[in-house]
């Protein structure tokens, strides 16, 4: 019996240490979802962060679905495929989005939007510093004024067609995924 018990505190020392390394290796990228309430979105966004191996994703709560509850729904689970059980997800009001950008930028975040405006810098032109906030819009609004005002950059995909945008899960992946190969490259 003895035996077993020092097999099984060696089993889970090993975990632990694992499970610290992985976390040491997280992006210091967050990306802050709060407008979005669409459970599709949320849930493709979870599982683009569980692949890019992100540090966390932040959801709202407001009077929509975009709380930590929808966790629990079975279409998000379907979508995500488990990634909300690898990725911490916490929740940043939307009334409280300035303050948690302001707490990020006094911590040497840098706030990025993902907006097109007259400034914005084109996705492969941008070289992303290594601690980043992402910010995302609201699926047809975008980023409200006040939060634009409050980002150092705004980033967009260039596009060729006539359609003007790209859904913001797809936005969002691509823009994670190009700061994934960037940091790669260090």
């Amino acid at each position: 019996m003895a035996r077993e018990d020092q097999l099984l505190d060696q089993l889970l020392h090993s975990r632990g240490v694992i499970v610290e390394k992985l976390k040491a290796r997280r992006q210091q990228i967050i990306l802050l979802a709060s407008l979005i309430d669409r459970i599709p979105n949320l849930a493709g966004l979870a599982r683009t962060c569980e692949v890019c191996y992100m540090d966390i994703l932040f959801l709202g709560r407001c009077t929509s679905v975009a709380d930590k509850s929808i966790l629990n729904d079975k279409q998000f689970q379907l979508i995500s495929v488990t990634a909300e059980k690898w990725v911490p997800v916490l929740e940043v009001p939307v009334g409280s989005m300035k303050a948690f950008l302001e707490k990020k930028k006094q911590e040497g975040f840098a706030i990025l939007g993902l907006e097109q405006t007259a400034n914005s810098v084109a996705l492969d032109q941008y070289n992303f510093p290594t601690k980043t906030v992402l910010v995302l819009g609201r699926e047809k609004e975008g980023i409200p004024v006040e939060i634009i005002h409050m980002l150092d950059t705004c980033i967009e995909i260039p596009q060729l067609g006539v359609v003007r945008s790209l859904n913001v899960h797809v936005s969002g992946a691509i823009a994670l995924w190009e700061y994934t190969r960037q940091q790669r490259l260090h």
